[in-house]
């Protein structure tokens, strides 16, 4: 099963469909997958049922799914505790079911949902204590790196994290939660990547993930979102400067449950 990230595709709109039989009032929810495009594609055809749904580009469905997926469960359009099939999703998609089980697979490997025999899958409940522990192992691994990082690297190497906290403030100062989780998750890849450390970095990325949907379907607030990204900012400029109890501080703050906002 592929791991990490969706591979970027043309920006497409799909609606996932309520369904049958679930108490969540939303009807249709509109979901937009932000990737950049890689390759060039065709346009979107029109969806074969006459709803005015786009369907998806050919080239890598499956990881234009995915990538759709994840941005409705950060947007809070799959409703925590509710069962989504496969084929209900591919028909609003204009795929086949085959590639939403396919990343369906991918996102329960991730903690995102459950797999429910002969239904489909269920939106994972994440409870106080989950985001608490999922800090914890995180607040273990990182900060450990993150502080041997501060003793290890010239200054001046920390200038090359300023654009990715750039594009978190960016995201943040939008109320953009969708696009602060992918920059978010840029920030702390490059972050973790300057260990050298490739399996400490695929162990950072999925505990990232599997922390950036709130406890209950919550919708982050601008204002979390704007203080987490301020926090990196202060982060690179410790680092900068090499404050080592500055940058053990302010990392421990970050990770910590009561403070992080995923």
């Amino acid at each position: 099963m592929e791991q990490g990230r969706a591979e970027a595709q043309t920006p497409v709109r799909a609606r996932v469909p309520a369904q049958a039989g679930s108490a969540a009032p939303h009807g249709d929810h509109v979901v937009h997958e932000r990737a950049t495009a890689v390759h060039a594609a065709s346009a979107a055809t029109p969806d074969a049922a006459g709803q005015g749904a786009p369907r998806l580009q050919r080239h890598s469905v499956r990881g234009q799914v995915l990538a759709a997926l994840r941005e409705a469960l950060l947007a809070g359009e799959l409703t925590p505790g509710e069962v989504y099939s496969a084929p209900a999703l591919g028909t609003r998609y204009g795929v086949s079911a085959t590639p939403v089980r396919e990343a369906m697979q991918q996102l329960a490997g991730e903690g995102a949902v459950e797999v429910v025999p002969n239904r489909g899958f269920r939106v994972a409940e994440r409870s106080a204590r989950d985001l608490a522990e999922l800090a914890e192992v995180r607040a273990m691994l990182e900060i450990p790196a993150i502080v041997g990082l501060a003793r290890a690297l010239r200054p001046e190497r920390w200038g090359e994290l300023r654009p990715q906290a750039a594009a978190c403030a960016r995201a943040a100062a939008h109320g953009d939660r969708v696009g602060y989780a992918d920059a978010d998750l840029a920030f702390h890849h490059a972050l973790m990547s300057l260990t050298g450390n490739r399996r400490l970095v695929e162990v950072a990325d999925d505990l990232l993930r599997r922390t950036q949907r709130p406890a209950g379907g919550s919708r982050l607030r601008t204002a979390e979102l704007l203080a987490d990204a301020s926090e990196h900012t202060a982060l690179l400029d410790a680092l900068a400067a090499q404050e080592y109890e500055v940058v053990e501080r302010i990392a421990r703050a970050h990770l910590s449950a009561a403070r992080h906002p995923h």
